[in-house]
This record gives C-alpha cells, structure tokens and sequence, in this order.
C-alpha cells in the first residue's frame, strides 16, 4: 500500500526567524523584502485555513476579501510578536481567530436584523423602544463601574496567578464590550482560552466566584444608582 504524502508545512521555524529578523530589521526596503519573501504566504494560507475550519462565513464580502483582511491585521500586529515566548504559530492563530471571531458575529447580528426589520417594523412600539434604550444606557454605566471594582478588588479576590490570568482576561473582555456585545457564550470562553491558556473548567469556576460578586453589585447599584468600587470586604 503506498505510502500517504506528507503535508506540506506552510508555517514553519523558518518562518518564525523570518517574523523575528523582520521585527528586529530598521530598513523599510529590508523589512518589506523578508515579509514578501518569507511571510506573506504563511499569513495568506493560516488566515485561509482558519476562515474555513471553523466556518467562519457571516461576512458582506468574499472569502478571498476577508482573507486579506485578516493578512492585513496579523501584518499590523507582527511587531507584538515577542522572540522566546511561546511559538510565532500558535500566537498568529490566536490574534487571527480573535479577529475573526469579532467581525463574524458582528456581522451576523447586522445581517439578521436586516432580515428583520421588514418582518417587525410593522410591530414596533416606541415607547417600548424608549424604555429598552434607557435601560441599555443603564446598563452600559454598570458595566464602567464594574470594571473600576474589579480593577480595585482583583488581587484581594484571587491570590494565584492562573486565577488573576482567567479574571484579568473578563475584564479586558468587559473593557471591550461596546465592541463584543454581539459575542456568544462559546466565543467568550474561546477568547478567554486562548488569551490564558487555562481549560473551560477553570474559567467556569473563576466566572462564577466573579458572578457571585455581580449579583450584590448589581443589586446595589439597581437599588442606589451606584456603587462603591474601592469596596474591598467580601461578598461570599
């Protein structure tokens, strides 16, 4: 039975070194020549690849056009990319599906509510609409305040680094909602994963020692419109 060809590696060591001469290179002409040369076509097949493993196909343009989006992105992180701290693979995978992940449900959600709008308007109730936008507002100062407690409270909370690593990660997240509202349950814990490295285990019980804190702050801030963010007791 003959032997099964080997695939073909796209993103190798090489094109690790090629990442780090790149970043460490001071001549415009040079650095362009190293990413054309040695690059580029990494950036062009892990971009493609992540596209259609993980479906992600919620987008107004072609596959084609997306792909170069997101080549674009990785080129403008390229320089984040720290020699000696973990593989230039997997780093470029990460920042590649982050960015997917934001766009695809953004785009999903816009996409369907296009679809939407001719079904419902019919239906629409402005007072209704009024007092969902006031609580939106609402809610938006609560998250503000949110981050501000736990940016207070974080290492009183957690004292082991994995733990701090999984609730500084939320709170990058709630920094980020205006721009991940859109986000799934799944996607949050994959963005959490991969910027931490820790299992879903281990974020689902950092979550909830961080949920039982929002439940109080939540019912104070409902009850007196604000809450005190250097507050360091406990409420467990």
């Amino acid at each position: 039975m003959p032997r099964k060809a080997k695939k073909k590696q796209y993103f190798t060591q090489l094109t690790e070194n090629a990442i780090i001469r790149h970043n460490k290179e001071n001549r415009p002409y040079m650095r362009e020549r190293i990413y054309n040369d040695h690059i580029r076509f990494a950036f062009e097949k892990l971009a493609e690849n992540i596209i259609h493993t993980f479906k992600f196909y919620y987008f107004d343009v072609p596959s084609e056009d997306v792909k170069h989006e997101v080549v674009s992105f990785l080129y403008m992180n390229m320089h984040k990319f720290t020699e000696g701290k973990g593989k230039a693979f997997s780093y470029f995978s990460i920042v590649a599906k982050n960015y997917l992940i934001l766009h695809n449900n953004n785009n999903y959600k816009r996409m369907k509510q296009h679809d939407d709008y001719s079904v419902t308007d019919y239906k629409r109730n402005p007072m209704t609409e009024m007092k969902m936008k006031d609580k939106k507002e609402m809610n938006m100062e609560y998250i503000m305040i949110l981050a501000d407690y736990w940016k207070n409270n974080l290492t009183t909370v957690f004292k082991r680094k994995k733990d701090l690593d999984v609730a500084n990660a939320v709170i990058e997240l709630i920094d980020m909602k205006d721009r991940i509202d859109n986000f799934n349950k799944k996607a949050l814990y994959i963005l959490i994963r991969e910027m931490t490295g820790s299992n879903t285990q281990h974020i689902t019980r950092v979550i909830n020692v961080m949920k039982k804190h929002h439940v109080m702050l939540k019912k104070n801030f409902e009850f007196s419109g604000s809450v005190d963010t250097k507050f360091t007791g406990s409420f467990l």
